[in-house]
C-alpha cells in the first residue's frame, strides 16, 4: 500500500508521519507499505525541521535524507490512501485530483472513523466518513512554536498511526479499494 502523507511545508508534521510510518510498519512486520509526503506550499528541497527530526527520533524513526517536495496530481495519483494534517489541506488535494476524494482523509479523521467503524480497508473508510461525521480534525502545524508542541504533534500523529496502519493491514494491503 502506498499512502501519501500532506501538509502544508513538507518539513514537519508530513514528513514526521512519513518516517513514522515507514517504523511502525517494519516494526510490526508490515511487509508493502510504501510512505511519502509533500506539502502544499512546500520548501522544495529543505531538510525536516531540526526540532521535528529530534522528536522523529525519539518516536523511533530516522530522519536521514529526508528533502521536502511539493504536492503534485502524480503523487496522489499513485496514492492508495492520502492522509492530510489539516481538513484545507485534504481539501486541496482532493481539488488537485478529485477522484481522490474517496481516498482522502485527515490523519484524525480516518483515526476516528476506522475506530468508530472498525473500518478494515479504504473503500470501508470512505463508507464510514458518512457514519462517523468527523470534522474539525486536524493536527496543528508546530512550526515557530516551542519542543512542547512538537512532541504533541509527534504523539498525535504516532497514536494515529498506531491505529490506522495496523487496522488497514488487517485484511491485507491488497484489499484497500
Amino acid at each position: 500500500m502506498r499512502v501519501l502523507f500532506v501538509c502544508n511545508g513538507n518539513v514537519c508534521r508530513s514528513a514526521i508521519a512519513e518516517r513514522l510510518a515507514i517504523a511502525i510498519a517494519a516494526e510490526l512486520g508490515l511487509a508493502g507499505v510504501i510512505a511519502e509526503s509533500a506539502g502544499t506550499r512546500a520548501l522544495v528541497g529543505f531538510p525536516m525541521e531540526p526540532v521535528a527530526a529530534e522528536v522523529l527520533r525519539g518516536l523511533g524513526g530516522d530522519p536521514s535524507g529526508f528533502v521536502a517536495r511539493r504536492l503534485r496530481p502524480e503523487m496522489i495519483e499513485r496514492a492508495d490512501l492520502v492522509l492530510a494534517m489539516s481538513e484545507s489541506v485534504r481539501d486541496e488535494a482532493v481539488r488537485l485530483l478529485p477522484t481522490a476524494v474517496d481516498r482522502s482523509f485527515t490523519l484524525p479523521e480516518a483515526r476516528r472513523i476506522v475506530w468508530l467503524t472498525g473500518a478494515r480497508t479504504v473503500h470501508e473508510m470512505a463508507a464510514g466518513r458518512d457514519d462517523v461525521r468527523p470534522g474539525g480534525e486536524s493536527i496543528s502545524d508546530p512550526v515557530g512554536l516551542r519542543g512542547e508542541a512538537f512532541e504533541r504533534v509527534g504523539e498525535q500523529i504516532a497514536e494515529a498511526l498506531l491505529q490506522v496502519i495496523p487496522a488497514l493491514h488487517a485484511t491485507g494491503w491488497s484489499e484497500v479499494a
